[in-house]
């Protein structure tokens, strides 16, 4: 049996998916590599609204977080697939990293939550200045470590468009990791992720923003976990881990390239901590797990072929790429609805999400394929498309 799925030009053509599932089996705990996957909300329909308050289900959204655990990976809570700044305001984000946090320490899941400052969104970020961005982050922290979980330092719009330079950012983040309880990761996420952090560190210059990057964690060794780096550039992300202090993870955020980038060289690998793995935790628990038993033939053989559906995913405008992830839980099974937090559903194209459906379906994701298919059938049909 064949879908009509429209192709870049609106064209109809035929394709015919899958009928069996791909078994992908872990073996846990993994051990050669660090993996988190950033993890998506899932909104309460009955409630969304794109000019509203975040409205989420809690239930659905704690029990993906148990199915990211169950397969070896760790969570990335509250970050930029949870759609902070797109649509999940701070207070919700808190309640969050609580009630995430809280479900960790009883699975005894790994867990990894996003501080930043978009309590200053809107008319509050108006006044700021660097105290009030320092404070912002502070509250932040505070609720993260109460929490009980590591804290990741996310980029921040408001310290974008106050700082005057690196002097401002070594000052910020310098305060901050003096204070902080314990290690945390510094996450430096690129323009194509959120325009509004062109020149972060202090420079339109990537050279001259990786040494101020540079200079913070070297002064504060022992205060950094790791780092982040959503740049999607690989040879960048390479130089740059090569250059951290002994004891410094480097957590690749490239979804672009993170095959290569996890398995690494002679000088050293990535660990992870990616958007992308939301929707391949099995097939990433898996190759992992290859990995770990030396077979990194048996680890490239299971992620290149999710590359392409990756970047995909992640096309410009990049920012998007939440749209195609919760598009992709909801063809699985893991919730009951394609509808997002900011109605962010919208931002895809049906073409997009048509490409998004059939790349995952290539690669087995599916571990029912004949719901999938009854799911995407659904939703062309909703845009007039008898498939």
């Amino acid at each position: 049996m064949t879908l009509l799925l429209p192709d870049a030009s609106g064209e109809l053509r035929a394709y015919r998916p899958r009928s069996e599932p791909v078994v992908h089996a872990a073996g846990l705990p993994l051990r050669s590599r660090v993996v988190y996957s950033a993890a998506h909300v899932v909104a309460d329909p009955m409630r969304t609204a794109a000019d509203a308050p975040a409205a989420v289900d809690w239930d659905a959204t704690l029990a993906f977080r148990h199915h990211l655990w169950s397969t070896g990976l760790g969570v990335a809570e509250a970050m930029d697939t949870a759609q902070r700044g797109m649509g999940l305001d701070w207070p919700v984000a808190a309640e969050l990293i609580r009630r995430s946090s809280a479900e960790a320490r009883l699975t005894g899941g790994r867990i990894a939550c996003g501080v930043g400052t978009d309590q200053l969104a809107g008319a509050a970020a108006s006044g700021a200045g660097l105290a009030e961005v320092t404070a912002a982050y502070e509250e932040q922290l505070a609720v993260v470590e109460e929490a009980g979980s590591q804290a990741v330092l996310m980029a921040s719009r408001a310290l974008a468009a106050v700082a005057k330079g690196p002097d401002d950012y070594l000052e910020v983040y310098g305060h901050l990791l003096r204070q902080s309880a314990d290690r945390v990761i510094l996450h430096w996420l690129g323009p194509m992720f959120d325009p509004a952090l062109v020149g972060y560190w202090g420079s339109d210059d990537l050279d001259a923003a990786t040494e101020t990057f540079l200079e913070v964690i070297a002064a504060h060794p022992d205060k950094v976990d790791g780092i982040k780096v959503s740049l999607l550039d690989a040879d960048r992300e390479v130089a740059l881990r090569r250059r951290l202090p002994e004891g410094v993870r480097c957590y690749t955020g490239d979804d672009f390239n993170y095959p290569e980038l996890i398995e690494g060289d002679g000088e050293g690998f990535s660990h992870a901590l990616l958007g992308i793995f939301d929707p391949l935790a099995p097939v990433a628990a898996a190759a992992v797990s290859a990995l770990d038993t030396g077979d990194a033939a048996g680890f490239r053989a299971l992620l290149d072929p999710t590359v392409g559906l990756s970047r995909h995913l992640f096309e410009a405008p990049t920012r998007f790429y939440k749209t195609g992830v919760v598009l992709l839980a909801w063809l699985a099974g893991f919730q009951d609805h394609f509808t997002m937090v900011g109605g962010l559903q919208s931002a895809r194209s049906l073409p997009h999400l048509a490409r998004a459906y059939e790349l995952a379906d290539r690669v087995g994701l599916f571990a029912d394929p004949e719901l999938a298919e009854a799911r995407m059938r659904g939703l062309l049909a909703v845009h007039g498309v008898d498939a």
